[in-house]
């Protein structure tokens, strides 16, 4: 059995260590629910055994020590802290205390939701404001004057004529959640440093030796009591208090009102409980106060809080718990989100298990590990998340996490990719960061799902009657496991899954219990799923989901390649050289048709009967597009910028050439006609050439380019057609057929169609309602056809 001494020993010891952590260091080392429970243990064991009873406890205190470094100031009525009620069982005792002790059997309560921010004292002398202070200890605070002067919510001179002479005001300075926010952008984009979280940022914010720096933190006040008055007569309740303090120009909370009884506080609590997440600051409950002041002396105080006012905290948002292991989950899209995995801790109401955990760069920010006591949050429907590590408790032998490069559901490589990272509103922003993403594709069965529904879309492969619901069967069954198995599927596989799906949803129709099936449905499936197997090179490539490959770059590179088999064997480098397509999608294309199970899902189609009608000759543009000098610029050599590839490449011709050079002057005779004496460059090319690996490369870099390029025919233009070299604008309803299929002719044609009207648009096609962009066109006196013109002309010109 626990000896007591040595728990309460350790118990003072550990709440002594959070309160000077929190109110002294701006720095929690434990959630706020931690905290509670510590302290009602205490309080539970000093009552048990009053032996120990001692005045230094925490439980005797309201905070800590003020910090040295601001004046001290010495409340002359303390600020104490409250009790706090976690049940209704709670609230109901609390009551029922008041209504014994002052014989009121329903007596009134004035509410307020419990602000997440800094206490202080304000204190006004002939309604100027003189002097402002934090809470402190309960009895000594910290004059923090100067930066209370910069909060614009807090009056320097009170409004009207009938105040006191000598007037305190007590209240929460807090930073509303989007001026937060805001603020951490703003310090961001300017290479700042960011506020960890809404109540550090007030606090950090007020205790600023320099003011100039609390009045660029956007900081607000809400008044929510009075401590010394002299020379006036407060009113009989405090709600009438809140009323005359907002005369006088303080801001008094909106959620402020008054209630009576316990069911007045508990539907109170609940409502404000549904409002929380919608609120404009942070809250972590509620706090009832006997309303009549004549009640309050009445019910008097405890050694550290008055027995008339009580907190109804909202269950904890923060509690900690034991990491025991980060998995990687892989979402729809292929984002490979590494999950915590916890000891089951209550939050917020809910048995939380899993956490998010973002990406690898806040696994390295947080050096979270496995085994490590970690703080989970979880604010209303918000993903529980993990917002620190208590590196108190570590392991000494808990090793850093590595992000895995192999999917763990596909095996296919894990892409690692830069982005910009944003967080949630309550917590910090994020610079520079990169985001983790499974290339696996079609064979990735945590994709496989969200793949087929994109493959048979309409913008796509159009199988029509293929839902969603019917997907999701298929696979859940076995049917489909890759795009391919849509197109071995026959009337059986159908009425199976139905009849399955029917019986796992519970819903199987009458008619199906009587041995009748209905087959129409299916078989109308079937014939989409046949009919879809013609199709067309750029609603194939759009089909597949390659990572950034819409349908206008699906459509650039069929434009530009012509064939299939060369965008699949074309490297990135090669790829790049379309416009418009930079080298991140060049990468992203490259990369999927590198991956094995994806040359296997394209074979697979392919071997299925599906064929691509509209495969040509690639492009005679990219003759002038590309060369050695393109490779060599892709290969990102050092000290090797654009202009001195191109140089490079216009003498040397051929990697093997540029290798085998064995004279520098050659080199260095480009650089001195370009009027840069540097022979350095000449060691970093021979740095560059004596690894192998990359020799290699640009060779088979060069091999790609020649193979594609000899398969290019000579002149020629991009697409042939009555309509090449023509911009197409469409405006208003187009009545005849979809937009998207006028667009389509028009671009078999060799037309091009534009979203916006320029000088350089040829043609202006205005349908129904057609609003400014035809104002546009005719002020630039363009080609306006109406639909009857553009039909007419596409029924001559039949593709």
């Amino acid at each position: 059995m626990t000896d007591p001494a040595a728990r309460i020993a350790e118990l003072r010891l550990r709440i002594e260590d959070a309160n000077y952590r929190y109110h002294v260091l701006d720095d929690p080392s434990i959630p706020d629910a931690e905290y509670d429970r510590l302290m009602r243990e205490l309080e539970a064991l000093e009552t048990a055994h009053p032996e120990f009873a001692d005045p230094t406890s925490p439980t005797q205190r309201v905070g800590n020590r003020p910090s040295s470094k601001f004046d001290g100031v010495r409340h002359e009525i303390e600020m104490l802290s409250l009790n706090n009620a976690f049940t209704d069982e709670e609230v109901q005792d609390f009551v029922g205390r008041i209504e014994r002790v002052t014989g009121d059997t329903e007596p009134m309560f004035s509410v307020e939701p419990k602000l997440d921010g800094l206490a202080i004292s304000l204190r006004y002398e002939q309604g100027a404001f003189v002097r402002g202070a934090t809470r402190g200890d309960g009895a000594t605070g910290e004059d923090v004057t100067a930066n209370l002067r910069t909060v614009k919510a807090i009056p320097l001179q009170l409004r009207g004529h009938d105040w006191p002479d000598v007037l305190e005001v007590r209240g929460e300075v807090y930073m509303p959640l989007v001026a937060f926010k805001a603020y951490n952008e703003r310090a961001l984009k300017d290479g700042g440093k960011v506020l960890a979280n809404p109540r550090n940022g007030a606090a950090g914010s007020l205790r600023q030796l320099d003011p100039r720096i609390t009045a660029q933190r956007p900081l607000a006040f809400y008044a929510y009591a009075v401590g010394v008055v002299e020379g006036f007569d407060l009113p009989a309740t405090h709600s009438a208090t809140l009323k005359r303090l907002r005369e006088w120009g303080f801001p008094v909370s909106a959620e402020s009102d008054v209630v009576a009884g316990t069911d007045g506080l508990l539907h109170y609590y609940r409502n404000m409980g549904a409002k929380r997440d919608a609120l404009p600051f942070d809250i972590d409950g509620v706090v009832y106060k006997l309303d009549d002041y004549a009640g309050q002396r009445e019910m008097g105080f405890v050694s550290r809080a008055p027995r008339w006012a009580i907190a109804h905290k909202f269950p904890a948002q923060e509690q900690s718990t034991e990491l025991e292991a980060i998995e990687i989950q892989i979402g729809r899209t292929g984002a490979a989100t590494p999950v915590a995995r916890l000891k089951p801790v209550q939050v917020a109401g809910v048995v939380v298990t899993n956490a998010t955990l973002h990406n690898a760069d806040q696994i390295a920010r947080l050096d979270v590990r496995i085994g490590d006591t970690v703080i989970v949050r979880r604010a209303g429907d918000v993903i529980p998340e993990i917002v620190r590590v208590v590196l108190e408790r570590r392991k000494p032998s808990a090793p850093e996490w590595q992000m895995p490069t192999a999917c763990p559901v596909c095996c296919s490589e894990l892409i690692t990719r830069h982005r910009v990272v944003q967080h949630l509103k309550s917590g910090p922003v994020y610079g520079e960061g990169t985001t983790t993403e499974c290339s696996g594709g079609l064979v990735c069965k945590a994709q496989l799902k969200e793949a087929l529904i994109h493959f048979s879309s309409r913008r796509a492969m159009d199988i029509e009657g293929l839902g969603d619901s019917y997907i999701e069967a298929l696979v859940d069954f076995n049917y489909v496991l890759t795009p391919a198995d849509l197109y071995k599927l026959d009337l059986e596989n159908f009425l199976e899954m139905k009849r399955r799906a029917d019986e796992r949803d519970g819903s199987v129709p009458e008619t199906v219990k009587k041995g009748k099936i209905a087959t129409k449905w299916a078989e109308n499936i079937l014939k989409s799923i046949d009919s879809s197997r013609d199709t067309t090179l750029a609603r194939f490539l759009y089909a597949l989901g390659i990572m950034h490959i819409g349908e206008s770059t699906a459509k650039a590179l069929a434009n530009w390649f012509g064939k299939l088999d060369l965008i699949r064997s074309m490297p990135a480098p090669i790829l790049g050289v379309i416009p418009d397509i930079g080298e991140e999608v060049a990468s992203s294309v490259s990369v999927f048709f590198l991956q094995a199970g994806n040359k296997k899902a394209v074979d697979d189609l392919l071997l299925c009967g599906v064929r691509i009608s509209d495969e040509s000759f690639p492009s005679p543009k990219l003759k002038s597009e590309l060369n050695f000098s393109t490779l060599l610029k892709a290969a990102k050599i050092s000290k090797i910028g654009s202009v001195y590839a191109d140089a490079l490449g216009e003498e040397f011709l051929t990697v093997s050439g540029l290798i085998s050079s064995s004279s520098d002057d050659r080199i260095s005779a480009i650089y001195r006609k370009k009027q840069k004496n540097n022979v350095s460059v000449v060691d970093s090319l021979n740095e560059f050439f004596s690894d192998f690996s990359n020799q290699q490369r640009l060779l088979e870099w060069e091999q790609a380019m020649h193979r594609l390029l000899l398969e290019v025919p000579e002149g020629g233009e991009l697409s042939s057609g009555p309509l090449v070299g023509k911009t197409f604008v469409l405006t208003g309803k187009l009545s005849s057929m979809p937009r998207e299929t006028v667009q389509a002719k028009i671009e078999l044609l060799g037309g091009k169609v534009v979203g916006s009207v320029s000088k350089k648009t040829s043609v202006v096609v205005a349908g129904e309602d057609a609003g400014s962009k035809l104002d546009r066109a005719r002020d630039l006196e363009i080609d306006v056809w109406d639909e009857a013109r553009l039909l007419d002309f596409l029924k001559t010109h039949t593709v």
